[in-house]
Parts: structure tokens; C-alpha cells; sequence
């Protein structure tokens, strides 16, 4: 006698065994007849041409490379280390004993981490010059788009770096005090080296976070030259009348995060394990 046969049988005399099996066939089978209808029904030679058209695809080189992928690369290094930075000071100043720090820091979180991004980066391109007449923001493009994407990094940064910090044990702080040194050294050579291991996982993610949305540079006014990836794709698909552009641009970007995303995974990994 079985295992199967032994278990209680359900309507119809069938194991709650074989109703699971036959479920799953029968959302495989309509998963597969789903895809058989959209394949037969496409029009492909019309999806090649207008998504996947080599001729296209070809003309956009080097230059997606040279202005596109690079520019999208320089603005989201300089919005990362912004933020890194930013969120650093932000997150001390979370914890901090003083109030008004406190108050400054999570007044800055809840409201950067609350606006769309997209108001940031108008704020910046239109906002800090008609606050500063004559004041430019040093680096042009790459200056404005890293401002824009560091302010609202920081205070996502700050939340991620402020939790490394609290999951240092205590004992940490308390053994390093009890050697003599300062709060201040503490801090910077024992707790917070901890913490940036902790959090180097969330800080990629966000680093992925960031290349896609410095796609909102375009709202900054800027020139063909400084063009990051989307606004690229988008300028040479209206131009061409022809979509392939948009699909090369997307998968320069796939080529950044993909990676990154992987790394992530990989680091969330090993850390579980070196807390087994």
C-alpha cells in the first residue's frame, strides 16, 4: 500500500496530492496555449522592423556608448557619492543626542523620501537659479543631475545607513569606550566600518535605483551632448521614426543594472552566511 493511498481523499476520491498536480498542469497548460496565441498571432516582421531594426540599431553607435551610456554612468556617480556622503551626515545626525539635529534629520527624511523625484530635479533646474541670480551649480549637466539625485539619495541613504549603524551591537561601542577612545572614534573606526559592511547589499540596490532614475535629467534642459540614455533613445527614435533606438537604450541599461543586481544578490548572500 502507498504512501497516496494512505491520505485522506478528497471530492471524487482524488488525494490532495493528485489535485495539486492537476492544478499545476492545468495552469501550465493554459500558460503554454496563452503563448501559442500570441505567437501565431503577432505580426512579426512588423515588431522586427519597428523594435528590432538592425539598420537602426547600428547607426546609434558609438555615440549611444560615447554620450548616452557614459553621461548616464557620470550622473549617477555623482548622485551616489552625493548621497553617500549626504546620508552618512544625515544618519549621525538621526542619532544624535542633540535635538535640533534630530529634528533637521528627520524633517529632511520624510520630506525628500515623500516628494516625487521628478519635482527634485525641476526644483533644482528651475528653483536654485531663480533663488540664486547668477550663482551656477559647478559641473553643469553632470552638477545639476547629481544634485537632483543626491538630495533625494540622501535621505533614502540616511534610513539604510542609520539601521547598519543601531545593528552594530552595543557591546561594540561600550569595548571600544572602555579603551579610552573618544564617542567620535568609536564611531568612525569601529561601529561605522561595521555598519558599511552591514549595508553594502541595500546600497547597491540603490545605486540601481539611482541609474534609472537620472533618466529625469532630461527635465534639466540639457544639451545633445549631455544626454543621458533615455533622452537619447527617445531624441533618435523621433528623429528615425522607429522605436529600435528606445529598445538599445533600454538594454544599455540593463547592461549597468543587471550586473549591479547580481553583485547585490551575491553580497546578501555571503553576508547570510556569515551570520550563520
Amino acid at each position: 500500500m502507498t504512501t497516496e493511498t494512505l491520505k485522506p481523499a478528497g471530492p471524487g476520491g482524488m488525494s490532495r496530492r493528485r489535485r495539486r498536480r492537476l492544478s499545476l498542469g492545468g495552469q501550465y497548460g493554459i500558460f503554454a496555449a496563452a503563448v501559442v496565441v500570441i505567437a501565431v498571432l503577432a505580426d512579426w516582421e512588423t515588431l522586427r522592423l519597428n523594435f528590432a531594426n538592425w539598420e537602426v540599431a547600428k547607426s546609434l553607435f558609438p555615440d549611444i556608448v560615447t554620450v548616452g551610456l557614459r553621461n548616464t554612468a557620470v550622473y549617477t556617480a555623482v548622485g551616489f557619492g552625493l548621497g553617500l556622503g549626504g546620508g552618512l551626515v544625515v544618519a549621525l545626525m538621526r542619532l544624535s543626542s542633540v535635538p535640533p539635529y534630530r529634528w533637521f534629520a528627520t524633517a529632511y527624511i520624510e520630506v525628500f523620501r515623500g516628494l516625487p523625484l521628478l519635482l527634485i530635479f525641476i526644483f533644482v533646474g528651475v528653483g536654485v537659479p531663480l533663488a540664486f541670480p547668477g550663482v551656477n551649480i559647478p559641473g553643469g549637466a553632470a552638477g545639476q543631475a547629481g544634485l537632483a539625485l543626491g538630495l533625494a539619495a540622501t535621505a533614502y541613504m540616511a534610513e539604510t545607513i542609520r539601521a547598519g549603524i543601531q545593528a552594530v551591537p552595543k557591546g561594540q561601542m561600550e569595548a571600544a569606550r572602555s579603551l579610552g577612545m573618544s564617542h567620535t572614534r568609536a564611531m568612525t573606526s569601529i561601529v561605522i566600518p561595521q555598519a558599511f559592511r552591514i549595508i553594502v547589499p541595500p546600497l547597491t540596490n540603490e545605486l540601481v535605483l539611482l541609474c534609472k532614475d537620472s533618466s529625469l535629467v532630461l527635465f534639466l534642459g540639457i544639451t545633445l551632448e549631455q544626454r543621458e540614455l533615455t533622452k537619447f533613445g527617445r531624441d533618435l527614435a523621433g528623429e528615425q521614426g522607429n522605436t529600435t533606438p528606445i529598445i538599445v537604450a533600454g538594454i544599455c541599461y540593463l547592461i549597468i543594472t543587471i550586473p549591479l543586481s547580481l553583485l547585490a544578490r551575491r553580497l546578501e548572500a555571503r553576508q547570510r552566511r556569515g551570520q550563520r
